[in-house]
């Protein structure tokens, strides 16, 4: 994405803000289908070009305030946050770190960069959501969420909070984002902005200084920040990522779980592990991630190659695949 954009030298950066959902843990695919499930037992149901635009920026009690009265549902704001916010709370425990996400706040804290977590939830809900990834909590310089700031994103009070209580200059922060609500936010301290948006949400592109399909493509010296010391020429180790599908002629879809893709969109471009056919046999693979729009329906598609073999051993075959390293061009 962007990549000419992408790649000229920045201004340097003293200090990285980063959003927590959609950016650094996946709770929004996690959580996917809870306000479906929950509007199923008053029978109404979700009006979700509503859900994905009014609510941006309000506080929990605006929001519910506003939910409720848009559904004509039979609740306070109150009882409605009380009956929803256990469903949440239990799917927050099987979010995991995007792609990436972990390397890079180790990569600050190893260097002595400050950074901070900048987040529209609540700072309760923040640290329950951060609570089961190893040394989050700790690592952050500075964790906020949008009830301790007089409005939350698209209003700028989060991020000049944070950089305030930081000791730096909005001038010499990088926000890293992935909703335009956030990059909105950004653009508003006058702060710079990488944008990691979800696959087909091009509306913060023009607004961000780099977009990244992932944290994986993130280039911290062309922001003046330590470059990341963990490639092997052009090839990184990453957390292992599992899926599984059926190859049909070299192309293996993904198959989802419960309607919901099994991969965040942040799985995009060049991999290398090992690909299981049929429970059986095993072979090592190159395999390219990207998006099919030959349909009205975007499917994320995973091109194989085997390495010192021949692709006819997948040609119509159940398949695992066990990605453990990402590959830059």
């Amino acid at each position: 994405m962007s990549c000419c954009k992408s790649c000229q030298p920045k201004p340097k950066v003293l200090a990285v803000i980063l959003d927590l959902d959609g950016t650094l843990l996946d709770t929004e695919r996690t959580t996917k289908g809870i306000l479906k499930e929950f509007f199923a037992k008053y029978g109404k149901e979700v009006d979700g070009e509503r859900e994905n635009k009014k609510r941006l920026g309000m506080t929990q009690k605006e929001s519910a305030a506003s939910i409720c009265k848009d559904y004509d549902l039979p609740l306070t704001p109150d009882q409605y946050i009380k009956e929803i916010t256990p469903m949440y709370r239990e799917k927050w425990l099987q979010a995991k770190p995007l792609p990436g996400a972990n390397r890079l706040i180790k990569h600050l804290h190893k260097h002595g960069v400050p950074f901070a977590l900048a987040s529209n939830s609540l700072r309760e809900y923040i640290d329950e959501k951060i609570s089961h990834q190893r040394g989050w909590k700790e690592y952050f310089s500075v964790i906020l969420g949008s009830d301790q700031v007089k409005s939350g994103k698209p209003s700028p009070y989060l991020f000049e909070e944070a950089a305030k209580r930081m000791r730096v200059d909005a001038a010499q922060c990088l926000v890293i984002e992935d909703s335009l609500v956030g990059v909105r936010a950004a653009n508003a301290a006058k702060m710079k902005v990488v944008a990691v948006p979800p696959h087909g949400e091009t509306d913060s592109s023009s607004l961000a200084d780099s977009v990244l399909h992932s944290l994986l493509e993130f280039q911290p010296e062309l922001w003046g920040l330590p470059p990341f010391e963990d490639w092997v020429d052009n090839a990184l180790p990453i957390e292992p990522i599992h899926v599984r599908g059926v190859s049909v002629s070299g192309s293996v879809c993904e198959v989802s779980e419960n309607g919901t893709p099994a991969l965040p969109d942040q799985v995009f471009g060049l991999y290398f592990g090992w690909a299981k056919v049929d429970m059986q046999k095993s072979f090592k693979v190159v395999v390219s991630i990207g998006w099919d729009h030959s349909s009205s329906i975007a499917k994320r598609k995973f091109h194989i190659c085997i390495i010192d073999g021949n692709n006819d051993h997948l040609s119509d075959q159940k398949i695992q695949l066990l990605l453990v390293g990402y590959l830059r061009g």
